[in-house]
């Protein structure tokens, strides 16, 4: 049997293009979500779930109720009798009319910025209680995030949400975290997607792709960081993160912002950038071929980015449904285990409203990868050395096959692109790929180490 391994070949990039079609998630999505969430909150033997958000932390109550806060805070209430009551401060509450979300729409000023008029504000323990909160509840509260230990366990005594929300909840009872309710990798309510969902992801997806494809064709030595991310070519869709791009000194730590620092020859650089739904990152070196790198790097691409594609390679081949987290985990770093390459963070998670909802895909999980659910292909090494670093960050779905069939039917577009994705990264990368697996993005697995030559990129030969 022949070992098969990475080589630089030099091909086009297909343009898979960009949706005409926009899914809109509408009451009939949300509706079947208020009450999946009512049934597992019997089940986890809560008699009511408040959800806090604001704007980096929508995820739970966009997901909820459509609704994503703008400039403020807000709160929903959601009891086993009473329609869920939504907080708002004084621009949310007639913005709350855009959701699609079944709730009703509660102004309370002191969620406004501050100096906003605060006339008319009631106490807040009497709009708990117009939410249908009584004493002697068990109440789950939903912020963004909850403290886990090595095991994964959750302490519920740790609370995500402001202070007076917690004290205001206490005086009807218990109140532990309920994060986990909708961000668990095993249950969460979000962990699994509707296909219009889904839909709704890869038509972002389409965009960051687009954006940092855009970026890699365009750099070149002498403008700015700011002139090149120009070419993102951003049309409102709402983000996600802030722009990560950098050149130079700064590339290393990947997360900074652009400046005004012009790009010069030879310099390592990075792009990413996500939108609601959808994130994409690449790195490399703005150089023509690996003989215009500095002698003590040559070997970049044997050393780094060929190891390093094989490792997403068999991301790629073994990810699917039934799958347990574990074991993508080990196929990845079996491969990328060198302290070298450095890779300190799980190699790949779930994605959803936001860039990490949270990942099954770490060392010893048995959680398994199902239908319906969004992952990233998120596998970044850092060596802390003049190799820098080398990077693929796509999304992809799991499908199984009744659900294929529903996005092919509802979604022909959509599914138009995945497939010629699919058929891009098995007949041109190489890459195995089995039939429940749907590439999200424009530049599925494509890795130009080079950016001054991207139609040399990375594939299995």
């Amino acid at each position: 049997m022949k070992t098969r391994s990475a080589k630089l070949i030099e091909a086009s990039l297909p343009d898979f293009g960009e949706p005409v079609f926009e899914p809109v998630l509408g009451k009939d999505i949300y509706i079947p979500r208020m009450t999946a969430l009512r049934a597992r909150m019997r089940d986890q033997g809560y008699d009511a779930v408040v959800i806090y958000g604001d704007r980096e932390h929508v995820g739970n109550i966009c997901w909820a109720t459509g609704f994503d806060p703008r400039f403020e805070e807000a709160i929903l209430i959601v009891s086993p009798l009473t329609r869920p009551h939504l907080l708002l401060g004084n621009e949310c509450y007639p913005y709350s009319e855009t959701a699609s979300g079944i709730f009703t729409p509660v102004l309370w000023p002191p969620l406004s910025l501050m100096g906003q008029p605060r006339q008319g504000t009631r106490p807040l323990l009497e709009l708990l209680v117009d939410a249908g909160l009584k004493r002697d509840m068990r109440i789950g509260l939903a912020g963004w995030k909850g403290y886990e230990d090595v095991e994964g366990s959750m302490d519920g005594n740790w609370l995500e949400a402001p202070h007076y929300l917690v004290e205001e909840l206490k005086k009807f009872g218990q109140v532990t975290n309920a994060a986990m309710l909708f961000m668990s990798p095993k249950d969460g309510l979000r962990a699994i997607n509707e296909a219009d969902q889904l839909a709704r992801f890869e038509f972002a997806a389409c965009r960051t792709s687009n954006a940092v494809k855009r970026v890699i064709h365009a750099a070149r030595p002498g403008i700015s960081e700011y002139v090149l991310c120009r070419n993102l070519g951003f049309d409102g869709f709402p983000l996600s993160i802030h722009v990560s791009m950098c050149s130079g000194p700064r590339a290393k730590y990947g997360l900074p912002s652009p400046s005004a620092r012009t790009i010069e020859y030879g310099d390592p650089i990075v792009v990413g950038t996500g939108l609601v739904g959808a994130l994409n990152c690449r790195a490399g070196f703005l150089v023509a071929s690996e003989n215009d790198l500095p002698p003590p790097i040559g070997d970049y691409v044997d050393k780094l980015v060929r190891p390093y594609f094989e490792a997403a390679v068999a991301w790629y081949e073994t990810i699917g449904i039934g799958v347990t987290g574990g074991e993508l985990y080990d196929t990845v770093m079996s491969r990328l285990g060198d302290p070298f390459f450095g890779v300190g963070l799980n190699p790949g998670h779930l994605i959803h409203l936001e860039e990490w909802l949270h990942s099954p895909i770490r060392k010893g999980s048995i959680q398994k990868l199902r239908s319906g659910m969004a992952l990233q292909c998120d596998i970044i090494p850092a060596t802390n050395t003049p190799y820098f670093t080398s990077n693929i960050e796509d999304g992809i779905a799991l499908a199984d096959e009744a659900l294929r069939t529903e996005i092919a039917n509802r979604f022909p577009e959509m599914w138009s692109r995945v497939e010629r994705r699919r058929a891009f990264m098995i007949e041109v990368l190489g890459i195995s790929l089995k039939p429940e697996v749907l590439p999200f993005s424009n530049i599925p697995a494509w890795l130009p180490p080079f950016w001054l030559s991207p139609g040399r990129f990375l594939a299995m030969k």
